[in-house]
């Protein structure tokens, strides 16, 4: 399990940690598939499952894409459909995501992290 370990997020909600199949974020532990923003969690279904990812449009600008385990990159067609909400997605490794959310979310600017497990 890796821990991280973040400054100030002003009152968002950070990444702390994550391990196989699980994300802690905020102090709890959430398994499987998730997005994270400023203000909480949701499960998600996956690649698969656009419509959360899309419905972030006007409330995030990037979008940090967790791949699972290794970096690899979603279907041209998601990212096309959210580029067009106005989410510019930044795919990598789930592990690579949750730091960037963290640093990013600590600058105060609108970000999201979909993350599928390790």
């Amino acid at each position: 399990m890796s821990v991280m370990t973040p400054t100030e997020f002003l009152g968002a909600v950070p990444i702390d940690g994550y391990g196989p199949g699980f994300f802690r974020v905020g102090g709890k532990v959430h398994h499987g598939a998730i997005i994270v923003t400023a203000d909480g969690v949701i499960p998600w279904g996956g690649i698969e499952d656009p419509q959360p990812l899309l419905a972030l449009a006007g409330s995030v600008d990037v979008l940090f894409v967790g791949m699972g385990a290794d970096v690899a990159f979603p279907p041209r067609d998601l990212t096309d459909a959210l580029e067009q909400a106005g989410i510019m997605p930044e795919p990598m490794s789930s592990p690579s995501a949750a730091r960037s959310y963290n640093v990013t979310l600590s600058e105060g600017r609108r970000v999201g992290c979909a993350l599928l497990p390790l």
